[in-house]
């Protein structure tokens, strides 16, 4: 379990070492246009959150990373599905797999433990690894969310 935990991580590093050369991929490469849309609840420290890759073309992503920035910490313990891994005190980065030319992805289902109890947080989506294709449209595929403790879910 140890080592599953260690590898994820370092996917997650690597993934992030990756980003850095931002998701619009290089001159000539195929073209797709990424979007996530689901929903998301907060119920006490707890925050549900469910999504789903969709790629609108024209090309093949043979996988792609989406990164969940927290506006306040994350408890230290967290059971994450696999696919995704913690990258920092507010980080999470989640895989989509392979998404097929206009083709829609696996749900990506998360239950996050916050450190604490707030009556709001803030989640920003936003992809940082896109397999090499160009997106000329970022707007789609970055989403802020807010999310108030009332236990309701709020669709995006």
């Amino acid at each position: 379990m140890r080592r599953t935990r260690v590898l994820a991580v370092w996917g997650a590093a690597a993934l992030a070492a990756v980003a850095a050369a931002g998701p619009a991929g290089a001159v000539g490469a195929p073209e797709a246009d990424l979007a996530y849309h689901g929903s998301a609840a907060l119920t006490g420290d707890r925050v549900d959150i469910r999504f789903t890759p969709r790629n609108h073309g024209p090309s093949a992503v043979p996988g792609a990373s989406v990164q969940l920035r927290w506006s306040v910490p994350l408890a230290d313990r967290q059971e994450l599905p696999a696919g995704c891994a913690r990258t920092g005190e507010r980080e999470l980065v989640c895989g989509t797999g392979p998404l097929a030319e206009d083709g829609v992805g696996e749900q990506i289902r998360l239950v996050v433990a916050l450190r604490d109890r707030p009556a709001e947080v803030t989640v920003d989506l936003d992809t940082v690894w896109n397999g090499g294709t160009v997106d000329r449209d970022r707007t789609n595929d970055r989403e802020e969310l807010l999310i108030l403790n009332t236990g309701d879910p709020y669709a995006f």
